[in-house]
């Protein structure tokens, strides 16, 4: 089998970005669940995560720190630590990921990813400390998802809510033609940040209807001619790279919840009249899934990803519009 591991990108605060304003560790910085204490409450103290961190999944599924490394397999282990609840004086709750960067046994850095907004200047208090769900939670920020209420194309024809199907439904795919569906999640997640889902409004990109995805789900578009200048016909391209504030948007607030298709391999199915991609099982994704859930092999249409620097424009989505159309 293919190693599938991709590169993950993180941007994370320091510790020392969240300092207890008031409490027990006053004057301290975040730190690792061993350490904290429940209603300390906490300042943020930068503007905006300001630390990029690129990790690599071993094949035991721990994770490196590879940036700045010389080698890829050399690169400090990194050690999820837990995921913090912590809430701010309007009662809105948001969850952060404690990440222990590792050095010969020993803490080197401490970081924290949130998952959703934290603001500058504005206090938090710690109400929730939870050991194990932190890996859940990095998985299921590398999950693509489909929101409840989403048609997805069975081999028939037939076009039934992701809500309503089961494993061993026949799913029309673009590369291999129908296929079963071997298992399917769902999870109900506060959609904040990296959870709030994005809306492709009906007919922006061809669709039948409103699309509602995570944001780091891939698209696929056929390009009758080339107008964002990728140099080829075929694309896969992140939703949130599209997002426009008009006929793509994200929606900050309450919960979502998502849907993940998985096959025998990473494939691209059709969603609402969109062709995207179902969910890739490789070492990002295992810690959401069941175990036994075997790794998919790379498949050739992710080398046709677009970098965010081609759909900068604000009429990037107009443009792949133009491009797909008939």
């Amino acid at each position: 089998m293919t190693d599938v591991t991709e590169l993950q990108h993180l941007m994370v605060f320091d510790a020392a970005d969240l300092r207890v304003a008031q409490g027990v560790a006053q004057g301290d910085p975040m730190s690792f669940a061993d350490e904290l204490v429940l209603d300390d409450v906490y300042r943020v103290e930068a503007k905006t995560p300001g630390r990029r961190l690129t990790l690599r999944a071993d094949s035991d599924a721990s994770f490196r720190v590879v940036e700045g490394a010389a080698d890829e397999q050399t690169g400090r282990m990194l050690h999820i630590d837990s995921c913090l609840t912590l809430m701010a004086r309007d009662g809105a709750a948001s969850e952060v990921i404690v990440l222990v960067e590792v050095e010969a046994g020993a803490a080197h850095a401490v970081y924290l990813l949130p998952l959703g907004r934290l603001l500058q200047g504005e206090d938090y208090r710690l109400v929730g400390i939870d050991r194990h769900a932190g890996t859940a939670r990095l998985a299921q920020l590398a999950c693509v998802s489909f929101t409840r209420g989403t048609h997805i194309a069975l081999a028939s024809g037939a076009q039934v809510p992701v809500e309503r199907l089961s494993p061993g439904d026949r799913i029309l795919t673009r590369d291999d033609g129908p296929q079963v569906l071997r298992w399917i999640g769902q999870t109900t997640l506060r959609a904040t940040g990296r959870f709030a889902p994005v809306l492709i409004r009906e007919g922006a990109l061809h669709n039948a209807r409103d699309l509602w995805l995570s944001p780091d789900h891939r698209i696929f578009v056929w390009q009758r001619e080339d107008h964002v200048g990728a140099g080829r016909a075929e694309l896969m391209v992140r939703v949130r790279h599209l997002i426009n504030g008009d006929s793509v948007v994200q929606s900050d607030g309450g919960f979502a919840e998502y849907y993940q298709l998985v096959f025998d391999d990473h494939q691209i199915v059709y969603a609402e009249g969109i062709a995207a991609e179902s969910l890739l099982v490789d070492h990002r994704t295992m810690g959401a899934l069941p175990g036994g859930t075997a790794r998919h092999a790379t498949p050739q249409h992710l080398s046709y990803e677009v970098s965010e620097s081609l759909l900068t424009g604000p009429d990037a989505v107009a443009l792949l519009r133009r491009a797909s159309g008939l």
